[in-house]
């Protein structure tokens, strides 16, 4: 039978249609997990007039993805070892990319569109240049370092130079590089480097599907009782953690897991009874000790070791709802599909907002009698499920999404920052404004004011505070550290961690106090009559104004006073001790250090 699409599916077929209309780079669609991406997948397909492949990474994708096409009453063809089909004679083929790369020589006819489900497993840029005009080793060595996907995208673009790919996710993140795209339909940028894709063009939000009542919402509490600490231990790259290291760790808290199991128990058994419980272990033998605490006739465990056919058969048994329990390592978080799941315990690390996502999702399908998912998570993983920390983490405990105004092109930034009692915003982390806007050829040109900054000595232009070379004249910015140990090897300098500012009127000039922690205290004046000297003010403090948020120019001693509360104050403060006339030996300021990121304490800080 053929599916209707709902309406937020139609707007991603139509906004996919006509971005590849206009344009050959890559997309990305983020559709939250339950929101139906086959049905939008097998919509594509259908009004594809070309030969078209789609990818997965796990033959039950593949399978699902192709079941949904065939739905329409279409034929397709699969390529995946799994499923023990190999064919692409058909118009559209699903396939797994392992089986694709191990064959890429099959795929030697010119494709229109290559889709990629689960996209965020992406790596490389997909709108790289082609190999063409690489030569022989280099060549080699190229696609031996290249991901599946990006060998097989760059042998289709040798038979389709304008091969479109779209990419399809509900967790568009990676560990290590964050977003997977650069620029948001919505008008800014995620990144200023090169990403797997670089737009995308439509997304979802998990609270629609809940609200409109799609998904179920889910009931996310933290473990009442003793959970784990995996604190000490040291994440990888992809946000995964050493299994020795996690087996050490739990081999010295087993009655902690008990616990945790004695809770789950009585709450799948309590009111309302659960339906479906599906455990997250950290490790093989953590998941052996877990499924040691629980009733072994409702129990069954999944590991990446687990036969295939007793895979198989141990999850028609969880799906018939003959087992309640579900204990599984590594496995089970995409492509699979058990809507009566309604509690989801998590009870192992990780550092993975996609992961965790995936995990969640598991539990959000509608079914018959399910009115929620109750979520617990053992592991103290912390991530927010509607607002997840994927670019700058949170820096404070206290710190919230903050609405910033570009003053250069009025795009609406959202960074962390603290408010006070009335929402209004005290302080804000932000450092570079993320709007663009597009030239009359449709290039999109991304805003380039900062917030925060830091200025190069030799050209004057603004980099960011981590900045190493300048990125207009390449000259080598200096080191704050190296500046500091370099101010305090002197016997005539002095250094001051600055924890606040003010500012005075001293006979008509401006007096400004720079105070440390322990009532240490340096000042300098400025004329602001003189132009030299008002053009310094205005590069240090009136630029910075508001956080950078409001930049201004200001041409009075009363007019700094009057707006005193809002000007950033430099982290330090470098003097020289200089002879003077009048009064002897004097501190005059020489550096002000705004916006520091090392490896010395600021003010204020434990």
């Amino acid at each position: 039978m053929a599916f209707t699409l709902r309406n937020y599916q139609r707007d991603a077929v139509q906004a996919t249609i006509q971005h590849f209309r206009k344009s050959d780079e890559s997309a990305v669609i983020v559709l939250p997990t339950g929101a139906g991406k086959s049905l939008v997948i097998a919509e594509l397909a259908r009004l594809a007039k070309r030969k078209i492949l789609v990818l997965a990474h796990v033959k039950e994708l593949v399978e699902q993805n192709h079941a949904k096409y065939e739905s329409y009453g279409l034929t397709a063809s699969i390529y995946s070892a799994g499923l023990k089909q190999k064919s692409t004679s058909e118009q559209v083929t699903f396939a797994s990319i392992q089986s694709v790369a191990r064959n890429l020589d099959v795929f030697s006819e010119a494709y229109s569109l290559v889709i990629i489900d689960e996209c965020h497993r992406v790596s490389g840029e997909v709108d790289e240049q082609s190999n063409e005009g690489i030569a022989g080793d280099e060549q080699k060595n190229t696609s031996k370092n290249e991901s599946q996907y990006l060998q097989l995208i760059r042998k289709l673009k040798q038979h389709n130079a304008g091969l479109k790919v779209l990419g399809l996710t509900a967790t568009p993140y990676r560990m290590g590089i964050g977003w997977i795209y650069r620029y948001h339909y919505h008008g800014y940028t995620r990144a200023d480097d090169a990403r797997p894709f670089t737009h995308c063009i439509y997304e979802l939000p998990l609270n629609y599907m809940i609200k409109n009542g799609y998904l179920t919402p889910p009931k996310v509490v933290d473990a009442a009782i003793t959970h784990y600490d995996f604190s000490s231990l040291n994440a990888n790259s992809n946000g995964h953690y050493n299994e020795r290291e996690v087996n050490e760790l739990l081999s010295r808290y087993p009655r902690v897991t008990q616990g945790i199991i004695e809770q789950v128990n009585a709450l799948a058994e309590g009111e309302p009874k659960r339906q479906g419980v599906m455990i997250f272990a950290a490790s093989v033998n953590h998941a052996k000790e877990i499924t040691g605490y629980l009733n072994s006739d409702k129990t069954a465990l999944i590991t990446g070791d687990t036969p295939h056919q007793e895979r198989n058969d141990l999850i028609r048994r969880f799906k018939s709802r003959e087992l309640t329990f579900l204990v599984n390592v590594a496995v089970l978080t995409t492509g699979f599909d058990a809507p009566h799941v309604d509690m989801i315990a998590i009870l192992r690390p990780t550092q993975s907002v996609s992961l965790y996502q995936q995990i969640v999702g598991r539990g959000l399908r509608l079914s018959e009698g399910k009115t929620d998912c109750l979520v617990i998570d053992y592991a103290g993983n912390g991530f927010d499920l509607f607002y997840p920390e994927v670019g700058a983490p949170k820096p404070t405990s206290e710190s919230v999404p903050v609405m910033v105004h570009c003053p250069s092109c009025e795009f609406a930034n959202t960074f962390w920052g603290i408010t006070d009692e009335d929402g209004h915003l005290i302080e804000h982390y932000g450092r570079k404004c993320w709007g663009y806007e597009q030239d009359d050829e449709g290039v999109k040109i991304p805003c380039d004011y900062r917030f925060r900054f830091k200025e190069c000595r030799h050209c004057g232009a603004e980099n960011d505070i981590a900045a190493r070379e300048c990125n207009a004249c390449h000259e080598a910015m200096i080191d704050p550290d190296e500046q500091l140990k370099a101010a305090l090897r002197l016997k005539n300098a002095m250094v001051i961690r600055c924890a606040g500012v003010t500012f005075e009127d001293s006979n008509g000039r401006l007096k400004i106090v720079y105070h440390d922690e322990d009532g240490v205290e340096l000042k300098e004046l400025f004329d602001l009559t003189h132009k030299g000297q008002r053009h310094i003010f205005n590069v240090q403090f009136g630029r910075r104004f508001k956080q950078g948020a409001a930049p201004k120019q200001f041409a009075s001693v009363e007019q700094v006073i009057m707006a005193a509360d809002a000007f950033t104050a430099p982290d330090y403060v470098v003097a020289r001790k200089v002879a003077s006339k009048s009064a002897g030996p004097v501190w005059r300021v020489k550096e002000r250090i705004f916006d520091y990121q090392g490896n010395y304490r600021k003010a204020n800080e434990i």
